[in-house]
Formats: structure tokens, C-alpha cells, sequence
């Protein structure tokens, strides 16, 4: 799928635009995550998460994407995006291609996933197709779970079309009275409460078959018990997405707290920005709900098939099927970081560096758990943007305030999408003591930090963790990230002095080693991609390698590009988003683009320049390459010292650089095709490292059995 945009900016001499098009660049790597839904390369129940990943991250882009253009429309505003296309063309295309990929995405439904598991016996019927005894299961759990939570709500001269929440599943009824055949139409909206499980499985498995009915067709087909002394003409699901920007200013807000928890309530109620509804919908119907919610045509995604997709994602949890799964993985631990051993004096006598989910973020958590139990550590200092729902981090971080330990917790409530679980953790850890802070005024707080400060032979020494990812033990599984241990002063140090910087007044901070944005990353990376280029002109062998999730900042791809113009050969790993256009002769024939997709969420961001002094070569870090990464928000690049650890990094880039199996390249056209073979043998990073995980955990295993063995037959000895 192209993602070029065919405008061009204004200019005197009508050039092309030297950048691809934020939004449309989001639209195009959405469209290859549904690729993998059609794959074959994937296990069956795996497609399906692809394909709810595809809905979710649709649902996202229209409460801030399309909401963020709609609103430039609105306001008047002309002026052009970076690819030189004004707002109101480029909202048209987007909702062109959103709605096409909408389509698309349920063709992969019905045509492809669909009758692929009921070839594997797990069928999803309507409930007119349902056997007799499967229908009277239906009808009971419809009367004892179901009935019971709905709320009909009529819609009358004295009863006006209801608030409609974001993204709720709704049935928009029509009726009419069963004593009067001539009576005008009535309508009532059915929402359907989130408690409800979205699958319903009907009945017990049997023989290796088992049945799913969605429950809009549920509710759908037993509408009409809601409304005795009615003839129901008709129902259909509909669905409302809202603008989902959270509005306050922060430096006019006294307790962020309140205002967050506020405006979460007023979110839901945002204005809408999409429509989705049944395709087969009456006319009339249509009309109201458009008039009713202030919507147009162009804002519709006529459904063929189930609203909302993304309760696929609990199908592969509920099939006990591992046949149709990715084959279990169980992440190594590291021998130096086993339980029993002090993770302490493992750091104080050298850096340890983990890749997850190939190596286990269990250390990590084990890490927080010792500090909070120590009796020689006083002090721990964390960032959250996001954790999981049972979060052991939280847990040892309050387990710590409960033990007298001095606890800050640096939560970011602005986290997008997590802001009502940050905000509840907060009122958790205040209750038991934790100090919890949010941050810098006007900036986000997206850093990986942590800082345990202990006590040893009467002098205070500092150890810290720094990541790429989130202290998220839940998506540590599936997102790939780096996890870096050191209890060197030139990294604790500059640690120690973000965290007073966050949490008390600084106006600009000096630090040593750490790149910190808003200060220091842009300008940094600007000078070493310079420096770079400036290498490649004296002639010397130039390189630069960057994995991020997305790269549209312009000055760094005007810096990119005058690299790859003087020699410099700059590969370039972007799962997502990308601006930068590859391959344009005179502009960047030195430049590749890759975007990888597989089994595992690649996350990490990774900065090598070759011709860097030593210590500044190789940096891992937080920040993605975008303009809210390096000036609105608080993140953290470090550079990984010790020789080994940057030749593994960079050996893992140059796997993903050879990766034919799951990786596509980006072309100067805008379009992403599949890479290239060139008579090589299939070759997948993400499967090479978990082979080499599993790999290193038998030999550990097996040196740690012989190491018990050769004991014993020494105490043998002895005794004899």
C-alpha cells in the first residue's frame, strides 16, 4: 500500500516533497499488520490477534488522528502537513483508505479466518444457524446473564437520543405497538454493558468442535423480550468513536490528580468522529443516528460482520488448542541473575545487559523485590507510563513505603490510554507512603528509570536500571526491549540528578553521560549523525544503524539524508510510522528502510555510529525519532560501554538487517514489499533468537548439572 502523498508543498521551484506523510505512513504499517493476519506463516489462533490488533489500532488513529484533523478542519486551518498536504485533503484521504482497510480487515473475517477455524472445528454461527439444543443453552444464558444487566432506553419527543459512550456496543432498535397496526415508528437504543463478554462459547465442547456466537447477535436476536407489547422491526449494532484528547493546561491546574480523574469522565462523552454500523442498516435509521451525533456520510464504516473485531483477542485464550498457538517459549534467566544470588553484587562488579522476551524480565522485578526488603536500602526512585494491572513493580514499590523506605514513584497520568489505571495506582501508593510526583509542566515523563540507593560499609552507593521498554511484566513477554544494570557513578549519578530534576526545579540540568530529551538527544544525534557524514567526505568507511518505532522528525532526516549524500550508508530499522523517503537518487540512495512484524512487538530503539568516539557509539534508550520524543517529553538514551555487550547489539542489528522472512522494505514510492531472497535461506531474527535463548539455557543448564555432580563425587572422595 502506498502512503505518498500526491500533493506537493509550495515552493517556487514545485518540487516534491522530500517526506512521506505522517498519517498515511501510520495508515501503511497498519495495513502490514493485517498482512499477518493473512499470512500463513502464522499459527491460526495467532492471525486472529493480528487481526483484533489491526481494530484496536484503527480505533486508536480515529480518536487522535482523524479527531486532531477533524478539528483543523473545523477551525479553518490550511495549513500544510509536511509532505505539503493541506488538512482537509488529507482527511479525505485518510478516511478513503481507513474505511478501505475497514473493509479489507472483515474480508480477512469472512473469507479467510472464519472458515480456517471451522475447518479446525471452532465455529462461529449465527443464531438462526444454531441446533436445537445449542439455541435452548443460548436462550437460557441469554434470561440468566444477559437480560438481566440491559437497560432499554426509548427515544422520544420526552425521552432525546442518549449519550452514547466511546467505542460501546449498541443495538439501535425499531418497533412499533403490537395493539396499533397504524401507529408511527418507535426507536430505543440497547447499549450493552463492557461486563458482558463480547464471545459467548455456547454449551461444553464436543468431540473437538466447539461454537461461538458473538454477543451482538445475541442480543440482537433476543431484542425484542425487552420490549413486551411491541412488534420489533429491525435492530442493528452500531458503535460511536469519540475524540479522545484529554483537554486541561497544566500550568493553570492545581492538583493534575483531580483534573485527569475529571477529564477522563468527560472523555467518554467527546465529540464524535466515526460511525459504525450494521451495513445493511435501514436508511431512516442511518439518517438519525448522522443528525444525532453530528456526523456525515463520510464519517460512516458500513460493517459486514461482527462490530469491533478486536474481541477476537481473547478467542485464542478461550480455545485450548496449542496446535493453533505460537509453540510456548520460556524465557532465560540469566545465570548471574538467578535466585539466591545477590542482584546487588552481581551489578556492583559489572554492567548486565538483557534482551527481552529472549532473556526474562523477571530480574527486573527481582531487582525492585530486593530493595524493598534490603535493611541497607533507604532510598528507590522509579518512572511508571505504563505497568501491568496486577503490577508486582507496584506491589515492591509499596511493599518498600510499608517497610520505611524512602519511595518516589514518578507516574505519568498522561500516558494515552492508561491514564485511569495510572491514576488509580497513585492513589495506592500515596495511601501507604510512596511519594508519587508527575513530572515536569508540560511535559511527559516516557523515561525508563530506576534508582536504588543502599547503604555499604558506611557509604552510600547507587545501582540503577534503564530500559527501552515499560516495567511491564505483562507485555515484556511479547515486546522486545533492553534492560541495562549498572551501579557505575557516571551512570547513577547523571540518574540521580534526572530524578531531582523531575521532581524538584531545574532549569536545565547538566548530565555526563545520559542523553536526556528535552535537553540534549536532539542536538546530540543531529552532531553524531554530522560527525558521521563528516567522516564518509574524509574518506573512511561511514555507517549509521536505527531501530525505532517511528522516525518523522524533518531535521533529522534532512541530517539522514546530507549523510547518505556524502557516503554515509544509514540503515534504517522503522516498525511504524516513517517520513523518510529511501532510495531517491541525489537525495538518499544510501539509505534502506526496513519495518519487521512478527511473533514479538519490536519496541527497542537502538542508535550505532560507526565513526563515534568510543562510548558514544552505540545508544539504547526510550525516545523514538519525533518531534514530541526530543522536545515534549522526558526520555533517556545511554550509551552501552562494555565491549561485548555493544557487539551482541550490534550483531542482533545486523540480524535484522538480514531478517527475509518477516521484514519488508519501504521504496522511494511509498510502497513496502516483501524482501528479497536472492537464493538465501529463510531467515527470521525473532526465531534465531529465541532458538539461541533456548540454546544457552540447556548449556547453562547442563554446565550447573555437571558442576553438581562433579561436587558430589568430589564429597565422595572425602569421605572415603
Amino acid at each position: 500500500m502506498t502512503h505518498q502523498s500526491t500533493s506537493s508543498r509550495s515552493s517556487s521551484k514545485k518540487e516534491k516533497p522530500s517526506y512521506f506523510n505522517r498519517e498515511l505512513s501510520w495508515l501503511a504499517f497498519n495495513e502490514r499488520v493485517l498482512d499477518q493476519a493473512f499470512s500463513s506463516k502464522y499459527p491460526l489462533l495467532e492471525r486472529t490477534r493480528f487481526l483484533s490488533f489491526v481494530s484496536s489500532n484503527l480505533d486508536q488513529f480515529y480518536e487522535i488522528r482523524v479527531a486532531g484533523l477533524m478539528q483543523k478542519v473545523d477551525a479553518g486551518i490550511t495549513r500544510p502537513s509536511m509532505d505539503g498536504t493541506s488538512p482537509q485533503a488529507l482527511l479525505d484521504e485518510v478516511r478513503k483508505r481507513a474505511q478501505a482497510m475497514s473493509q479489507r480487515e472483515y474480508t480477512c473475517w469472512r473469507e479467510e479466518l472464519q472458515p480456517s477455524l471451522k475447518n479446525e472445528g471452532v465455529v462461529f454461527k449465527a443464531v438462526d444457524k444454531l441446533t436445537k439444543e445449542e439455541f435452548t443453552w443460548l436462550r437460557t444464558y441469554f434470561r440468566r446473564e444477559v437480560y438481566p444487566v440491559l437497560t432499554p432506553m426509548a427515544i422520544d419527543p420526552t425521552h432525546p437520543f442518549p449519550l452514547i459512550l466511546n467505542k460501546s456496543l449498541n443495538l439501535i432498535v425499531a418497533l412499533r405497538n403490537a395493539r396499533k397496526k397504524k401507529s408511527k415508528p418507535l426507536m430505543a437504543v440497547v447499549p450493552v454493558p463492557r461486563i458482558l463478554p463480547r464471545l459467548v462459547r455456547v454449551g461444553e465442547p464436543k468431540r473437538g468442535k466447539e461454537t461461538f456466537v458473538f454477543l451482538s447477535e445475541v442480543v440482537r436476536h433476543f431484542v425484542s423480550d425487552l420490549f413486551p407489547g411491541h412488534i420489533e422491526e429491525g435492530a442493528w449494532a452500531f458503535r460511536i468513536t469519540r475524540n479522545s484528547h484529554l483537554y486541561f493546561d497544566e500550568e493553570e491546574v492545581e492538583n493534575l490528580l483531580l483534573t485527569i480523574e475529571e477529564e477522563l469522565h468527560n472523555q467518554r462523552k467527546g465529540a464524535a468522529v466515526r460511525l459504525e454500523i450494521d451495513e445493511n442498516a435501514d436508511k431512516g435509521i442511518l439518517e438519525y443516528l448522522l443528525k444525532s451525533t453530528g456526523l456525515s456520510h463520510n464519517d460512516v464504516t458500513h460493517i459486514n460482520g461482527p462490530i469491533n473485531l478486536y474481541r477476537l483477542m481473547n478467542l485464542p485464550g478461550m480455545v485450548n488448542r496449542d496446535d493453533l498457538k505460537f509453540k510456548p517459549f520460556e524465557a532465560r534467566v540469566l545465570k548471574a541473575l538467578t535466585p539466591g544470588k545477590s542482584i546487588f553484587q552481581t551489578m556492583a562488579a559489572k554492567d548486565v545487559l538483557l534482551h527481552h522476551p529472549y532473556d526474562s524480565f523477571t530480574p527486573v522485578v527481582d531487582f525492585l523485590k530486593a530493595a524493598a526488603k534490603d535493611p541497607e536500602v533507604f532510598a528507590i526512585k522509579l518512572t511508571i507510563y505504563r505497568t501491568s494491572g496486577d503490577s508486582p513493580i507496584v506491589k515492591a514499590l509499596m511493599d518498600a513505603a510499608r517497610n520505611g523506605k524512602q519511595v518516589t514513584a514518578l507516574v505519568e497520568l498522561k500516558a494515552r490510554f492508561d491514564e485511569e489505571a495510572n491514576v488509580q495506582w497513585s492513589r495506592q501508593m500515596e495511601e501507604v507512603g510512596v511519594h508519587v510526583v508527575y513530572g515536569l509542566t508540560g511535559l511527559k515523563t516516557h523515561c525508563k528509570c530506576c534508582l536504588v540507593v543502599r547503604r555499604e560499609k558506611n557509604k552510600l552507593r547507587k545501582y540503577a536500571h534503564l530500559g527501552t521498554g515499560n516495567y511491564h511484566p505483562s507485555t515484556a513477554k511479547t515486546y522486545t526491549d533492553f534492560s541495562f544494570f549498572t551501579a557505575k557513578p557516571s551512570y547513577t549519578s547523571d540518574i540521580a540528578n534526572l530524578f531531582n530534576s523531575l521532581t524538584g526545579y531545574t532549569r536545565k540540568p547538566n548530565f555526563k553521560k545520559l542523553l536526556v530529551a528535552p535537553f540534549t538527544f536532539h542536538d546530540t544525534m543531529i552532531r553524531l549523525i554530522g560527525q558521521e557524514a563528516q567522516a564518509a567526505r574524509a574518506g573512511k568507511d561511514a555507517r549509521i544503524i536505527i531501530k525505532v518505532n517511528s522516525l518523522i522528525d524533518p531535521k533529522c532526516i534532512d541530517a539522514l539524508y546530507a549523510a547518505s549524500q556524502a557516503g554515509v550508508r544509514v540503515d534504517l530499522i522503522v516498525r511504524g510510522i516513517c517520513g523518510l523517503k529511501p532510495g531517491i537518487t541525489g537525495l538518499s540512495e544510501n539509505v534502506t528502510v526496513r519495518s519487521l512484524l512478527g511473533r514479538f512487538l519490536e519496541h527497542s530503539r537502538v542508535c550505532y555510529f560507526q565513526n563515534a568516539p568510543r562510548h558514544q557509539r552505540t545508544y539504547l534508550g526510550s525516545p523514538d525519532w519525533m518531534p514530541r520524543n526530543f522536545f515534549r517529553r522526558v526520555e533517556v538514551a545511554f550509551p552501552v560501554e562494555e565491549e561485548d555487550q555493544e557487539a551482541s547489539i550490534i550483531q542482533k542489528l545486523e540480524g535484522f538487517l538480514k531478517d527475509n522472512e518477516f521484514a519488508t522494505e519501504l521504496k522511494g514510492n511509498g510502497r513496502y514489499l516483501k524482501v528479497a531472497r536472492r537464493n538465501r535461506k529463510a531467515f527470521s531474527i525473532q526465531e534465531y533468537l529465541i532458538s539461541q535463548s533456548i540454546k544457552e539455557s540447556e548449556r547453562e543448564e547442563l554446565e550447573e548439572r555437571l558442576r553438581r555432580t562433579s561436587g558430589k563425587t568430589e564429597n565422595q572422595g572425602k569421605g572415603n
